[in-house]
């Protein structure tokens, strides 16, 4: 990974409060959404597939507050103050991965996770499908290293090794698996 990305996230963003129904509340800092038990926010997760079918999965950078150095989806971010969803996920594909990618939306849920005494996540989180078709540029600031694993290889590694994964990453795999496998099955094979 080069070293000429730039920083492009911090403690001091806005981030959208909701309620349980997705509506607007207010806006909060990021820092302020994640201390303690943390506030519900907007969120969304990206599971981007090769054109073998494997999904990219990203180690969160070590300077990540919450989940440094764990395994997860794709990507996995906020959508900013006045930001709409597709405004938000075209910025981090281009952020985090220096891609483009066409995305589907398959359902979004929430859901609450703590991290000890650094803080938790309290996010409802709206979770899309892709592709990806060319080279990736990962940005080391948000990502130390990436990987691609073919469906049932994760499935094993979630067995054997549950703890070097995210949360939100584990309950919405099993939810694309289980709930919404027509969709996944049109990116990958289960």
């Amino acid at each position: 990974m080069g070293s000429t990305h730039k920083i492009v996230s911090s403690e001091a963003e806005e981030l959208i409060l909701v309620d349980a129904d997705d509506n607007e509340t207010g806006y909060l800092s990021k820092a302020e959404c994640h201390n303690n038990g943390g506030v519900l926010h907007r969120a969304f997760s990206l599971f981007l597939f090769n054109t073998q079918g494997e999904l990219l999965l990203q180690k969160r950078s070590a300077s990540k507050r919450l989940w440094p150095g764990f395994w997860s989806n794709s990507i996995c971010s906020h959508p900013r103050r006045k930001e709409s969803m597709q405004v938000a996920t075209r910025r981090r594909l281009h952020d985090e991965l220096h891609i483009e990618s066409s995305l589907e939306f398959v359902y979004k849920f929430d859901y609450r996770a703590e991290f000890g005494e650094a803080g938790s996540e309290n996010e409802l989180c709206h979770v899309y499908l892709g592709t990806i078709d060319g080279p990736i540029e990962p940005n080391e600031h948000e990502i130390s290293a990436v990987r691609f694993v073919r469906p049932g290889d994760l499935d094993k590694e979630f067995a054997v090794s549950p703890a070097i994964f995210t949360p939100w990453f584990k309950l919405e795999w099993q939810a694309l698996k289980s709930e919404h496998v027509e969709q996944l099955r049109t990116y990958c094979r289960l």
